[in-house]
């Protein structure tokens, strides 16, 4: 079974790692896992000031952070994952990132912080949700 995992750093992302992590005793199959964090393009004035590799630095920097405790609750259980950062419009480069790995299904939090804020359901999940044609598990 081959499972994105998108996290933001949030509690509610950090549920869907637990949710993974349980699921890996459900599946005969070995779960091929992809953590996936993804920062949001920073704003155009900025871009005027900054030159494009302290911005590139900044992105790392910042998904390497939001990946820290996903990655520490894996290495934990003992799961094989692989992490990536991408930078783009949040819930497009997910699902996209879903596709170009041929991921079976999304796991991940229904609401988060930074990329993933939302109410009652994350504006980012629901769009997931709404784009993907793989199953979408929302965790919460």
């Amino acid at each position: 079974m081959n499972i994105l995992l998108p996290v933001d750093g949030s509690e509610n992302s950090l549920a869907a790692v637990r949710q993974v992590i349980a699921m890996r005793d459900l599946y005969r199959e070995a779960l091929a896992v992809r953590l996936l964090n993804v920062q949001a393009h920073l704003s155009g004035a900025v871009k005027m000031f900054i030159s494009r590799q302290q911005i590139n630095d900044y992105y790392r920097e910042e998904g390497v952070k939001a990946l820290a405790s996903a990655r520490a609750l894996l290495d934990q259980a003992q799961v094989n994952y692989q992490h990536h950062i991408g930078v783009g419009e949040v819930a497009a480069t997910i699902v996209g990132y879903a596709r170009d790995k041929r991921c079976q299904q999304i796991v991940m939090g229904s609401r988060g912080a930074g990329g993933f804020r939302g109410a009652l359901l994350g504006s980012t999940a629901i769009r997931v949700a709404q784009l993907s044609e793989i199953p979408v598990l929302l965790v919460k």
